[in-house]
């Protein structure tokens, strides 16, 4: 059982197993794939699958939480490669409708990048409607905005656009610029259910993790509890 007060810390953009297995044996809650061929983090199907197999065979029960990021594909094509790859959760990080969400029957969360207050519970409300129920996965993650890119900016959501969407939504992801030497105050100042890092622990090359980071982060993320 998850203690009171506990923010959950997902690791995206992981592409070895060794990766994978060091970030949960820090304290992982959940493990980010990136299935956007675009991606310098992307991750084949097939190579998920075996990072998968591999990483459940070392940790069983004590596994994180595996959620495949997806951008601008069909429910369809979502739902095959979540099979394939044994998926426990899909993001839908691109310009996705309602309907590709609803296709997935609660198995995935949107991905917001508003603007402003307004925009942000706009899309909250269009979203949350298919969000996951279960208390132990996220509703919805939070982005910071960029007019090309879909994710791993680098760039930081405001903290008023951040609690608009809090407000209206539960258990909300933050993503965007997170490292660990600025997530304790971001946590502290935003409280959200969860926060969400890829570039902020890596060692200079996209889709390796620096163990070092990863381990100062889940403790900055620690320490801000309570």
């Amino acid at each position: 059982m998850t203690r009171q007060g506990h923010i959950r810390v997902k690791i995206c953009g992981v592409t070895t197993l060794d990766d994978a297995l060091a970030c949960a044996r820090a304290g992982a809650d959940m493990l980010g794939l990136n299935f956007y061929p675009k991606s310098p983090r992307y991750l084949p199907p097939e190579r998920a699958r075996t990072l998968a197999e591999g990483l459940r065979a070392a940790l069983g029960d004590g596994s994180p939480l595996l959620v495949g990021v997806f951008v601008n594909e069909s429910a369809q094509h979502i739902a095959a490669v979540m099979a394939l790859a044994g998926l426990d959760l899909a993001q839908l990080s691109g310009d996705e409708p309602e309907d590709v969400l609803a296709g997935l029957a609660g198995r995935a969360i949107k991905a917001i990048r508003p603007r402003s207050r307004d925009e942000a519970t706009g899309q909250a409300a269009r979203f949350l409607v298919h969000a996951p129920r279960e208390e132990g996965l996220p509703a919805l993650l939070l982005d910071a905005y960029h007019p090309d890119l879909y994710g791993g900016t680098g760039e930081q959501a405001s903290v008023e656009v951040a609690r608009a969407v809090m407000a209206v939504a539960p258990r909300v992801m933050l993503a965007g610029g997170l490292a660990p030497d600025n997530v304790a105050d971001r946590a502290r100042a935003i409280r959200p259910w969860g926060v969400d890092v890829a570039s902020g622990v890596e060692d200079g090359q996209p889709g390796r993790k620096d163990p070092a980071r990863v381990r100062a982060f889940i403790a900055a993320v620690r320490a801000a509890e309570g």
